[in-house]
């Protein structure tokens, strides 16, 4: 990856499976509001490639919603045919015990370059002590790791929320994780909604904790978030997208629009995640 070349770097972009036809689809294309056909994985490295972005990619390991995973071996071989402007990250349900541990110690040994964990879709809260020992793996390795925070657009609209319980987005369980793994890099994806003060005291207290602002548009960025991301957190907050569902080019038109500072916007767009992903 040629980091000079590069305009962006996008933290958040997930690689679907060829068939997204389950329930849970249906209604996160509703809610997000996306309308276009979806990209062949060859597709997304083009788009990406032809904007000059690079792209943190994963899938994510839960069997709750019905959509298929796409395996991690997938995923880090497309990143590496196509490493000019993508990095590979791996999604493991931390509370599958031994199977958990074994599958992270192998993603870590082949080269993946940080994990995606999706606490609502997995049906834990970040804290709880049965992903302790993955959390050790990754700790070990340095790596680091995207928990979801926040309102899920996965189940909304769906009875019951298709099972989804908004209450493992809260960003305060991750606080205790940053406590007890300093060496592991968090990333909290999406503002936080509606804990985004949460979000915001977390990131600020604890050095290795950032925020990914991915799944919204930034127009509907809250005032405080857009005042810390200017200021005591511009360093700590990265440019993401949470492709299919919200593509680079909307994003980037929305963010264009708010009110960020002229020398800040390359430290979200790019800088800070060079720097986290020691590019």
């Amino acid at each position: 990856m040629n980091i000079a070349e590069l305009l962006a770097i996008d933290t958040h972009v997930h690689i679907e499976p060829d068939t997204r036809d389950s329930a849970a689809d249906e209604a996160a294309r509703k809610y997000f509001g996306e309308k276009e056909p979806a990209f062949s994985r060859l597709e997304l490295a083009e788009y990406y490639r032809s904007r000059k972005i690079g792209c943190v990619v994963f899938s994510v390991d839960e069997r709750m919603t019905g959509r298929t995973q796409v395996p991690n071996e997938d995923v880090i071989a497309l990143a590496q045919t196509n490493s000019d402007v993508m990095i590979a990250f791996a999604s493991v349900d931390p509370t599958r015990g031994r199977e958990a541990v074994d599958k992270a110690e192998r993603l870590v040994s082949v080269g993946v370059r940080g994990f995606k964990i999706h606490q609502p879709l997995m049906n834990f809260h970040a804290n709880d002590r049965i992903a302790y020992p993955f959390y050790e793996v990754v700790n070990a390795a340095r790596l680091p790791v995207i928990f979801h925070t926040g309102h899920s657009g996965i189940g909304t609209g769906m009875p019951g929320g298709g099972g989804v319980r908004l209450k493992y987005g809260n960003p305060m369980d991750i606080d205790d994780v940053a406590v007890d793994f300093p060496n592991m890099p968090i990333i909290m994806a999406h503002p936080s909604f509606p804990w985004q003060d949460e979000a915001i005291s977390v990131c600020l207290h604890k050095p290795q904790v950032y925020i990914d602002l991915s799944g919204w548009s930034p127009k509907y960025f809250s005032p405080t978030l857009i005042q810390y991301a200017n200021t005591l957190l511009k360093h700590k907050m990265l440019f993401g997208s949470d492709f299919p569902l919200i593509k680079p080019d909307r994003w980037l038109a929305d963010f264009e629009k708010i009110a960020i500072r002229d020398e800040v916007r390359p430290l979200i767009l790019k800088e800070n995640a060079v720097r986290l992903l020691k590019l």
